[in-house]
């Protein structure tokens, strides 16, 4: 069975929210991805008091300092397609109220026929934090926590009933609901965010840094679900973060993954794919310069991978 790919949309600094997002959201359904996603990064602070991951010193990328909304972004695109599944990776769950996160999510899904996929993390960012005002960073775990249980209770049959620590709903019907149940993936980059993972969510959001490191992280996810008595599948999708393409070939043996032509990306892709996850999206977007750019380059990757059996 045939490896599934879906691409990241247009959320860059050049790109028309209202123009691209719709059209290169129809031109991927049309050339056969199966998803489309998108990233959360709610603001650009100048100057960055915090490095890119909270790594001291690491600049932030230019192409962070103007994001439109993941939700909206997302919506955008749901009357423009049919048949692909629109995911996030990831929404920064804590930046968000448990009760509207949950509503917002559930009637997204009910418009789109059931297509959500609702992928969250806890992000990183302490200016965020700070103007979301939803909760400290430092209780981010426990809030991520809250947002899973209130979209259970929500999604969930009514009434809807649910006490926590920043949420608390009477007896409520509480519509419209999703089409279907909506899968909920996690990254898990800590012990305590792989055991969440395995007991709570439905599935696994790593990013693609290496073929070696990904089936290692695989691994540790599976003996972690065996470990813990898990059963139910966990479904993959692997983030592939910020493709260069080039119409050139790099050269040498210094190339980092998922640079070059598009040849190079796609054996790169092979690589990746060989693990056996599930999915595979690309973020194209950082290195195209137009949305006709990028729908170019998403046909031809898309293309080449499939000739090439992914």
């Amino acid at each position: 069975m045939a490896t599934r790919l879906g691409l990241c949309l247009p959320q860059a600094q050049q790109y028309d929210i209202g123009r691209d997002v719709p059209d290169v959201a129809r031109t991927a359904e049309q050339i056969g991805y199966e998803s489309l996603w998108v990233y959360e990064r709610a603001l650009f602070p100048e100057p960055a008091t915090q490095g890119l991951y909270g790594v001291p010193g690491l600049p932030w990328p230019e192409h962070y300092r103007s994001v439109p909304d993941a939700l909206v972004t997302l919506t955008l695109a749901v009357t423009a397609t049919e048949r692909v599944r629109l995911g996030t990776s990831v929404l920064v769950a804590p930046l968000h109220g448990p009760f509207q996160l949950a509503k917002t999510l559930g009637t997204l899904d009910a418009a789109s026929g059931g297509r959500v996929v609702a992928g969250f993390g806890t992000g990183w960012s302490l200016d965020e934090y700070a103007a979301a005002g939803v909760a400290p960073f430092e209780e981010r775990g426990k809030v991520l926590d809250e947002v899973l249980d209130v979209c259970q209770a929500v999604w969930g049959p009514d009434p809807v009933e649910y006490e926590g620590r920043l949420t608390k709903i009477a007896s409520s019907v509480v519509g419209p609901k999703p089409a279907r149940p909506i899968p909920v993936l996690l990254p898990a980059n800590t012990k305590k965010a792989l055991t969440r993972l395995v007991d709570r969510a439905d599935g696994w959001l790593p990013i693609a840094m290496g073929a070696e490191q990904l089936a290692a992280q695989w691994r540790q996810v599976q003996d972690l679900a065996a470990e813990r008595g898990r059963t139910k599948p966990i479904e993959t999708a692997v983030r592939v973060n910020g493709v260069q393409y080039t119409a050139k070939a790099y050269d040498g043996a210094d190339r980092a993954p998922f640079q070059g032509n598009v040849e190079q990306i796609v054996t790169d892709l092979k690589a990746h794919a060989e693990v056996g996850l599930d999915e595979f999206f690309l973020d194209l977007q950082a290195s195209t310069r137009d949305a006709q750019e990028l729908k170019d380059v998403a046909a031809e990757v898309y293309t080449a991978a499939r000739a090439a059996g992914i």
